[in-house]
Parts: C-alpha cells; sequence; structure tokens
C-alpha cells in the first residue's frame, strides 16, 4: 500500500478518494478494480497473493460472493408483464439530443402530483458504496446497477427478473437501443470497455476495448442511434500525475463509432491531432511530455439534420495547450472528422499535482480546470432557430449558434467553478427555459464544506438571464455533508427535479422554483431484495421519471461524500 497506493489515497486531495472512503469498500469490489478497474496500471506487477491480501487488509469483507443465480425476490416464471411503451427513458439525456426532459404522456406525472410522490420500493445492490451508472427503463422493467452488478426488475414491484455479474466495476450510465430484433443495454466501464448485455435475458453479447491507454475509461454514457453506438473515451491520468516520479502525459480523449450489433469500431475521433511527443521540462523541473488530455467527460449530442456529433471536451493534462480542450467539437457522424470546433477557456493545463504540495508535475500554463462534465444541449426554437446549451465546471453556462459553427448568443455566469465546482453532470430543459444545478463543492481541513455550494437557477433560452433561482437545502447537523448539486438535472412538464451530496432528491415547480416536495434519502431502507441498504449522497446520474414513477440512485463517497447503495422509487401516494 505504501508503495502504490499510498502517495495518492493519503494525501487530502480533491478527486482522489481517501482511505477512509477505500475502507468502506469490500474487499472483492478492491480487488476487481486492481485487477480489471481504474487500479490495474497501479497494480500492474503486484503477485495475485499480495493482491489478494491487500484487498482484504484495505477493505472490510464480503460475507459471501454474489451469486447472479441465487438474487432473492426473482419475479414469477414467465415473460416480463409489458409496459406503456411511451413510458420509457432509454439514454442518458432522455433522446439523442440530451434535452433531460421527459413529455406530459412519459412522464405521467404533473405538478400537481409530484407532491403525492411516495417510496414505492428500495432494492439494495450488495458491496458498494457508490450508485453512478443512471438507470434505464422500458415495458415495464427497470434496468440499474452498481459495482460489478447490473440487474433488471420489474418497474412495479421490484421483483428481480435478472442479474448479470460484470468482469469490471460499472462505471457509465446505462443505454438501450434494438438491434437486428433483439433488444440489448449498453455501458461502459472502468477499463476502457464497453459491453452490451441482451435486455430481456441478462446474457453478454460483446465487448469492445475501446482505448488501449491504461488510464482511459468510459465515464459517459455511450449514445445509441440508428445501429451505431456513440462512446466517449476519458481517462484518469491527470491524477497519476500526483504519484512522484510520473511523467505526465501521454492519454488523449477521443469518440469512438462502434456498430452496436457487434461491437465492432467504425472510426475513432481524437481530440488532440498528434500522440504525445513533445518532451520538455517545465519550471518546477519536472520532466512531462504533450500535448494530452481532453478527454470526453459526457455522453455526445446527436444532430440529425446536419449529421453531426456534438461532444464537450475536457481540460489538457499537461503542456502544451491545445485547441480541443473546454470545447464543442462538431464530428462529422459518418467518419468522425472534426467538422468545426469552439473553445470556451484557452491554456487550461492542469493536473491534480498542481494542487499538491510541491506540485512538480503541474504544467506551466496553470489551468484551472475548467472542462466540461456536461453534454451539450441541442434545440429548436421558433423559426427555425436552433441553440446549443452548454455548461461548465467554471460555473458559465452558454448559449451558442449550431449553424454557425458555435457562435456565440449569450453567456450567464452562475458559480464559482473549480475542480469540483460549476456545473458538474448538466442541466434540463422544457424548452422554455434551462435548468442549471450548481456544484461548487468545497472542502475543509476535516473534509467536505457543509455550508458552501449548490443552487438551481432557471435560464431564459432567448438571453441566458436568470428567471429565478432557489437556494439549496442545507446540511444542519448531518457529516460528512455538502449542499452541492452535482447529479444531472431532470424536467417534465411544471417540475424540475434536481439531487443533492446532502441526499435531499428536491421537486421545484418550473414557473417560480418554488420546492413542490422533497425527500431525505440518507437513511437506511427496508429493501424488496432483502439486502441492508442506506442512503447517502446524490451525484452524477440524475433521477429518471417514467410511467408516473421516479427512480433515483442514492450513495456516492468517491470524494468523502456519504456512501450508500440503494435505487429508490417513488409513484404518487406509493401505489
Amino acid at each position: 500500500y505504501a508503495q502504490r497506493c499510498g502517495s495518492c489515497h493519503d494525501q487530502a486531495v480533491p478527486r482522489i478518494p481517501p482511505r477512509s472512503v477505500l475502507q468502506h469498500r469490500t474487499s472483492g469490489y478492491i480487488l476487481k478494480v486492481l485487477r480489471s478497474g481504474v487500479m490495474k496500471e497501479q497494480a500492474a506487477g503486484i503477485p495475485a497473493q499480495q493482491r489478494m491480501a491487500l484487498a482484504d487488509w484495505l477493505g472490510r469483507k464480503t460475507a459471501e460472493p454474489v451469486d447472479a443465480a441465487q438474487v432473492p425476490n426473482r419475479c414469477g416464471n414467465g415473460e416480463p408483464a409489458a409496459g406503456n411503451p411511451a413510458h420509457a427513458w432509454t439514454s442518458w439525456g432522455g433522446g439523442v439530443t440530451n434535452l433531460r426532459f421527459q413529455p406530459a404522456a412519459a412522464a405521467g406525472l404533473n405538478a400537481a402530483t409530484t407532491g403525492r410522490l411516495r417510496l414505492k420500493w428500495a432494492f439494495g445492490v450488495p458491496d458498494v458504496t457508490a450508485m453512478r451508472a443512471q438507470p434505464v427503463v422500458e415495458n415495464g422493467t427497470v434496468l440499474f446497477g452498481g459495482g460489478t452488478m447490473l440487474y433488471a426488475a420489474d418497474a412495479s414491484t421490484g421483483c428481480s427478473r435478472w442479474a448479470t455479474e460484470l468482469p469490471a466495476p460499472l462505471r457509465s450510465g446505462l443505454a438501450m437501443g434494438t438491434v437486428g430484433g433483439k433488444k440489448l443495454v449498453f455501458f461502459g466501464d472502468g477499463g476502457a470497455n464497453v459491453h452490451a448485455v441482451d435486455a430481456v435475458s441478462g446474457t453478454p453479447v460483446w465487448q469492445t476495448h475501446v482505448e488501449k491507454h491504461p488510464a482511459a475509461v468510459v465515464t459517459g454514457t455511450p449514445l445509441f442511434h440508428e445501429g451505431r453506438l456513440y462512446v466517449p473515451v476519458a481517462s484518469i491520468e491527470e491524477g497519476a500525475a500526483m504519484v512522484p516520479g510520473y511523467v505526465c502525459c501521454t492519454f488523449r480523449g477521443s469518440v469512438v463509432a462502434l456498430d452496436a450489433a457487434t461491437g465492432e469500431v467504425l472510426w475513432q475521433a481524437y481530440t488532440i491531432d498528434q500522440a504525445a511527443t513533445v518532451a520538455r521540462t517545465n519550471k518546477l523541473g519536472a520532466h512531462s511530455l504533450g500535448p494530452s488530455g481532453v478527454g470526453v467527460w459526457s455522453t455526445p449530442t446527436v444532430d440529425v439534420a446536419k449529421k453531426l456529433i456534438y461532444v464537450a471536451t475536457g481540460d489538457n493534462y499537461s503542456d502544451p495547450p491545445t485547441e480541443g480542450s473546454d470545447a464543442v467539437l462538431a464530428l462529422a457522424m459518418d467518419t468522425g472528422k472534426i467538422v468545426w470546433s469552439r473553445q470556451f477557456s484557452a491554456n487550461d493545463a492542469f493536473n491534480v499535482s498542481c494542487v499538491m504540495p510541491g506540485p512538480k508535475n503541474c504544467p506551466d500554463a496553470g489551468g484551472q480546470d475548467s472542462d466540461f462534465g456536461a453534454s451539450p444541449i441541442l434545440l429548436s426554437r421558433s423559426g427555425g432557430r436552433r441553440i446549443l446549451l452548454v455548461a461548465q465546471k467554471s460555473g458559465a453556462v452558454y448559449g451558442i449558434d449550431p449553424d454557425q459553427e458555435g457562435k456565440p448568443l449569450w453567456k450567464a455566469q452562475l458559480g464559482k467553478g473549480g475542480m469540483l465546482g460549476g456545473v458538474e453532470w448538466g442541466p434540463a430543459t422544457d424548452g422554455k427555459r434551462l435548468y442549471v444545478a450548481i456544484s461548487d463543492e468545497s472542502f475543509t481541513a476535516q473534509g467536505l464544506d457543509p455550508a458552501k455550494g449548490g443552487g438551481l437557477y432557471a435560464l431564459s433560452l432567448d438571453t441566458g438571464k436568470q428567471v429565478w433561482m432557489a437556494e439549496p437545502s442545507p446540511c444542519d447537523s448531518r457529516q460528512p455533508c455538502s449542499p452541492a448539486q452535482t447529479s444531472a438535472v431532470t424536467a417534465i412538464p411544471g417540475v424540475v427535479f434536481s439531487g443533492a451530496l446532502n441526499g435531499h432528491l428536491r421537486a421545484f415547480s418550473s414557473a417560480e422554483g418554488r420546492v413542490l416536495w422533497d425527500f431525505d434519502t440518507g437513511e437506511a431502507f427496508e429493501t424488496v431484495n432483502k439486502v441492508p441498504a442506506k442512503g447517502g449522497s446524490i451525484s452524477v446520474a440524475g433521477p429518471v421519471v417514467a410511467g408516473g414513477m421516479v427512480y433515483v440512485l442514492s450513495g456516492y463517497d468517491t470524494f468523502g461524500e456519504a456512501p450508500g447503495n440503494v435505487l429508490l422509487v417513488f409513484s404518487v401516494d406509493g401505489k
């Protein structure tokens, strides 16, 4: 541990989980991360017996291995009951333009009935402390997962239709699509693999490794469109730069197009033209390679009319900075060729060593880590006008013109920004306004700052001007706690849903920002599958609304927030 792990996990650094967090995770989960997850590079060369000993020493013991074939609360024999086809949510953004909006007919809820939401059922995922993979819902079935388990459950009762154990921990959200008459569910893992699983049986169909760099991950949810899967590729090399002696950095982000039927790579478009071949020594005397970074952390957006894919990019990890960082790129759907690019923050070269004592690997450019974690939103307006809405970790939100190569239309500065600041996972729009949740997650010497962060804003789509602002819910005496609202926002007619790191899921009136409903997920729950479960912080995944029910994941401890392991499902009066 001292040789391979302690130099990162024993330092109070945002974005690197401290040892106290790792100790809440099971030894089995840690072992899988060391074997095939995001820590496989750090664990390379450690004998298998020592890896097992490290996992046992660092994590808590698993009572018994999870047997997917023995999941309790199995549904009865026969075909799953079909639900209303309109009551579905099968992608990250609720569609290829990433509006994160569910129309009235599919939502089955409105401003009048939202206040009557009650817990219908809860499902505990064993041996995990973070729930980040946004579910999908279709035909009366919800698919969800955590750690190395993927489940399908009856949307009405929560009974288990099937369960599948994955070869590596689930990292992205889920997406669904029909290929050759077969319904498939797609997702990415921490080892830069993309998986396709039969959505009816849970049987694995294919697996594709989309990036050979050892630090690569698939964090953003893949997007399914017309038989293809568009996959965003990012990495954790930004954190590896804090390791003494590490020569930073060689990863470059990309978008990969796959044949959804077979997993075959059709094209791969890199966000940096050249590989990291420029060697230099920074002002602090550290050797580096570049250019690097510019990962794609969020789901791509499809422009069907122009046959383009829009992606928002991350920062550079090392010098020299590039023009494609902190930008929106328009890619040709058929080839991946970059058609146009619009940058929002120049010279943002940053890695985690920049916030460490003696930051030798920090680039000379001295960036602020102001990259994009939210998907672009493509929206049609009156008179044939269109607008692309993008939200940044700097706290800035932009309206740009996709028909004039991203020409700026307006800018709104809402948050302070920072490593975990500004807008993290994305806004929503109902076509009338843009609803933006602010993170600005902050830390004190003791951990999370319970007094800073959060807030929900409604902006005019035409001007970016603020229409209303809703204050964050307080932490009170809860610890660890932050009022930051990092998770993605979801909207239905008349209502906006937003979760927070303090565990609260709230519904707001889209007209004036008044709180219509508030549920504290940070408690223990009796679950339909009899697995002990507790809620915690809500982050990454936004609520999913379909067929009169709201699905939300609770539990997220990646940076010292409150752990949890539960899927909560709400309906009107709990019926």
